[in-house]
């Protein structure tokens, strides 16, 4: 929520996709810092999501769509700030790479000069123009143009994102419930997963200023991991014991036909969890970590004064509901008796934990109490 302190500030950001995973995080962090918010979907009625982040009237909704110039102008009309999330991990009908990451955000980027807006830019690590992934290829395509329309732009590249409601970690939670064994392409492939908070943050502070432009910032988390090491960490989170079979490139690329086959016969009504896309396949096959330059130029998280958060802080939280009893697994709780104190009536042994004559709640983080 915004600071009740402060009024709301004069200028507006225009957020597209400002109703999807990145995009609700990033509208979170603007308000709060007291910014009007216009959010811009294709769907109006998909941004009610954003509404509970702002006071009445902060956030506001509406129609747009990269593929239609008028209504990108329309959008980015009186707004001091746009801020670009849009983005696609496996085309759909008119929705395809080229349509999205490089004619759209080329036309969000010639819109934004013309209303005298600051441009702030989400592509990806691993963008590159000679790269055999559409995906990859046409992000380095979006940003050929976002630097020729506007130079003073702020290109954001971050690696594989997590939080509460990520397509990464909970994919492979539920296919660890669902499946007796973890088929695994490009199992040694390295990612530098980054918290959502830290990249909303990380554009919070682009709009505001504070990260200078011009420049194509690579933001990483504190630790680089295979996609193995990635599972195996999801399995012990959510308390699952299954084998991770690394597939060999031909039985990958099968697996891929096959699924983009199924998805295309169901008509899209495939599970996202089992659709694995040869496109996909050949962004496994490069590394998806910070470099070397962006670190030394001060190109990162860390560079903009935010320090990463690490994943073992947030994951566990959200994965909870796919472990076999969800929260409710006392053997979790460090309690060396049978029956925790807070539901017991009294303590159950001198090394229970039971303690009626000291404070807590608000007295022992130091928060008022009223005496």
């Amino acid at each position: 929520m915004p600071d009740p302190a402060y009024p709301l500030a004069p200028q507006i950001v225009t957020v597209f996709g400002g109703s999807g995973f990145v995009g609700r995080a990033v509208v979170a962090a603007l308000a709060r810092k007291n910014y009007r918010i216009r959010v811009a979907v294709r769907r109006p009625n998909t941004a009610g999501n954003v509404q509970p982040f702002g006071f009445p009237g902060q956030i506001h909704a509406v129609q747009a769509n990269l593929r239609f110039p008028d209504s990108v102008e329309r959008a980015v009309r009186g707004a001091a700030a746009v801020v670009n999330l849009v983005g696609i991990l496996q085309p759909r009908g008119k929705q395809a790479f080229e349509a999205v990451h490089a004619a759209g955000a080329r036309c969000v980027a010639e819109a934004a000069p013309a209303a005298s807006a600051r441009l702030i830019h989400m592509s990806a690590l691993g963008a590159d123009l000679a790269s055999e992934s559409a995906y990859a290829r046409t992000k380095a395509e979006g940003e050929a143009a976002v630097r020729a329309a506007a130079p003073d732009a702020v290109i954001f590249r971050p690696s594989v994102i997590f939080g509460p409601g990520d397509s990464f970690f909970n994919r492979f939670a539920s296919l660890a419930r669902m499946l007796p064994v973890m088929p695994l392409a490009g199992a040694e492939a390295r990612f530098q997963p980054v918290y959502v908070g830290d990249v909303a943050e990380a554009i919070a502070r682009a709009v505001g200023g504070k990260a200078p432009g011009g420049q194509a910032y690579e933001l990483g988390g504190p630790e680089v991991r295979t996609l193995r090491q990635l599972v195996q960490y999801v399995l012990e989170v959510t308390g699952r014991r299954r084998r991770i079979i690394e597939l060999p490139p031909t039985l990958a690329r099968w697996q891929a036909g096959a699924t983009e086959i199924l998805d295309f016969l169901t008509l899209g009504l495939m599970p996202r969890e089992f659709v694995l896309t040869r496109d996909q396949l050949k962004l496994l096959a490069r590394d998806n970590v910070v470099s070397q330059e962006a670190k030394a130029e001060g190109r990162t998280l860390e560079g903009i004064g935010i320090s990463p958060t690490a994943m073992e802080a947030i994951v566990p939280a959200y994965l909870t509901r796919f472990r076999k009893t969800g929260q409710f697994d006392l053997k979790r709780a460090d309690f060396p008796s049978a029956t925790p104190d807070d539901l017991a009536a009294r303590s159950t042994g001198p090394g229970s934990g039971f303690h009626p004559g000291q404070d807590v709640g608000a007295a022992t983080i130091g928060e008022r109490t009223g005496r």
